[in-house]
């Protein structure tokens, strides 16, 4: 009787372990490490608030600050006034700001957009894929690119607005 119960208690735990290994496998195996510095940053398509694709490719000529980003990070909230402010100031010198939401409801994103008074795309990230190619787990993730299309700089975490104000200049076209 006690072998039994031994036996009916060693497969439980060695399938709960088979179970737990398997889960963690197919979860973590598959990702992209982060995008790194020195590789073509990956094209995507995606859209914008307005429903309008805007393709990375289509941006080459230009420094791209790339930034992902949720409502509910507290350290998003923060430097996206910076990243306007930036915008402002730099997107006549080629540079574009492209804020890409980690997927959630447009609604929620219009409100947040309407609050903080940001013209800078905003671009929706359905399912995550193109997070997902670019390797975020972590919110903020920001992405330097210069105007050849190659990753200049990643971040993850928050950015000061002098951190925001060093990373657009780095990252102005060549006249």
């Amino acid at each position: 009787m006690k072998n039994r119960r031994f036996l009916t208690r060693l497969v439980v735990l060695l399938s709960i372990t088979v179970a737990l290994g398997y889960t963690f496998y197919t979860t973590f195996a598959d990702q992209k490490d982060i995008v790194s510095v020195g590789e073509v940053a990956p094209n995507f398509v995606l859209k914008d608030m307005e429903g309008n694709e805007v393709e990375l490719h289509d941006l080459r000529g230009k420094g791209v600050f790339l930034n992902f980003w949720a409502t509910v990070c507290p350290p998003c909230v923060y430097e996206m006034p910076y990243m306007e402010n930036n915008f402002q100031k730099y997107k006549d010198q080629g540079i574009e700001v492209i804020a890409v939401n980690f997927d959630e409801q447009p609604i929620r994103i219009e409100r947040f957009v309407e609050r903080l008074n940001l013209t800078f795309p905003i671009l929706l990230d359905p399912g995550l894929q193109v997070s997902q190619l670019y390797g975020v787990r972590e919110l903020p993730a920001t992405f330097l690119i210069d105007e050849d299309g190659i990753v200049i700089e990643r971040r993850v975490g928050a950015l000061s607005e002098q951190m925001v104000e060093d990373y657009v200049q780095r990252i102005v076209p060549s006249q």
